[in-house]
């Protein structure tokens, strides 16, 4: 009974920063420029606090500890790697315009693989039973969110390929080879996460709520405002594969 009753006291954390995430990502297609860069690095940031919160809240602070380890540093450290090396997405290099930068890596991208991490690795727990499968589906949901987020942060000026093909149709600035490496990656971190969040019935809708929002309004941003329908086409059906199957498990 203790416990329902801190669950009903604190979810509402992590509910008003996914709120707070939605408004961000709302007003995100209706910006330009600096305005723009700022608003990136603050939405990721805030959403990347969600999952930490969230992570803290239904399971406990070491947990969310645990999940920062896991997500937030090897995330930081693979893309230190890929500008350095090439390795594992391709030849890459950041710009100045999402922040501070360390190794020639902005510092803000750790955290854009936590806020990803935890909404795909709890799809996955929703969708699945067994641990190799929500390893597997919780990896795909994560390397299928590159399918509109790299599209878009091209365009944005975050970073740029120095071979951008061979390519996905009507994605030409973005390489096969990136894809490919999200995918690795995600497989080794979905495989960490999935131990972090454990086996438990706890209540998951505010990841699994902000991970369909995440499908809903890439698909919408970059289709109607943002002139990248070839993307938005892609991770419609990369990543609807989760989102669209959740959708419908959620509404029975």
């Amino acid at each position: 009974m203790a416990t329902e009753l801190t669950l009903r006291r604190t979810l509402p954390i992590p509910a008003a920063l996914a709120v707070a995430v939605v408004a961000l990502q709302i007003a995100y297609p209706l910006t330009a420029g600096v305005t723009r860069d700022r608003l990136t690095v603050v939405t990721v940031l805030v959403f990347a606090a969600t999952a930490v919160a969230h992570a803290a809240v239904t399971r406990g602070g070491a947990t969310a500890v645990r999940l920062l380890l896991v997500t937030a540093v090897p995330g930081f450290a693979v893309e230190v790697l890929g500008v350095r090396t090439g390795f594992p997405f391709g030849d890459y290099a950041y710009s100045h315009r999402l922040g501070p930068m360390l190794l020639d890596t902005p510092v803000v991208v750790a955290f854009a693989w936590t806020m990803l991490a935890w909404p795909a690795a709890l799809a996955a727990h929703r969708l699945a039973r067994g641990v190799v499968a929500r390893v597997l589906i919780g990896a795909w949901a994560l390397a299928a969110c590159d399918l509109f987020l790299d599209p878009q942060l091209v365009a944005a000026g975050g970073w740029r390929w120095a071979h951008p093909s061979p390519h996905l149709p009507g994605v030409p600035d973005v390489p096969l080879t990136n894809y490919a490496g999200w995918l690795a990656v995600a497989l080794v971190m979905s495989s960490l996460v999935q131990r972090v969040a454990g086996a438990t019935d706890a209540d998951d809708r505010v990841p699994v709520a902000l991970y369909l929002w995440l499908f809903a309004g890439w698909v919408l941003a970059l289709g109607a405002f943002l002139d990248l329908r070839g993307a938005a086409a892609w991770g419609a059906v990369g990543m609807g594969a989760v989102a669209v199957p959740l959708a419908r498990r959620l509404v029975r």
